[in-house]
């Protein structure tokens, strides 16, 4: 392991990182693919989606509660064929509802 004498930002920690890179890469082209989604989700649920973790080719939702995630299940076959179309290998679209603390 190599020690600093000196602070580095966030971004050159990332970038030095094949690890943390990897991730940060992982992170921009979730968020590119809810943005590439938007226009599918009713205006009123937009609010309660946030992109989620990318593992292979199953892409993850984080929704804020049951009812948004009930209707963003119907819209999967659409979301699904909609990022196809646009280039990303999505074979799945998983729902993950986030517990409030």
């Amino acid at each position: 392991m190599n020690r600093r004498n000196h602070a580095i930002t966030l971004l050159q920690a990332t970038q030095e990182s094949e690890t943390l890179s990897r991730l940060c890469g992982l992170a921009v082209e979730s968020a590119q693919r809810l943005k590439s989604i938007e226009s599918l989700i009713p205006g009123s649920l937009r609010s309660y989606v946030q992109p989620g973790p990318i593992e292979g080719t199953v892409w993850c939702l984080l929704l804020a509660n049951n009812a948004a995630a009930a209707k963003i299940k119907q819209l999967l076959p659409a979301l699904e064929a909609h990022l196809r179309s646009k280039g990303w290998e999505v074979t799945a679209i998983r729902l993950k509802v986030q517990m409030s603390r």
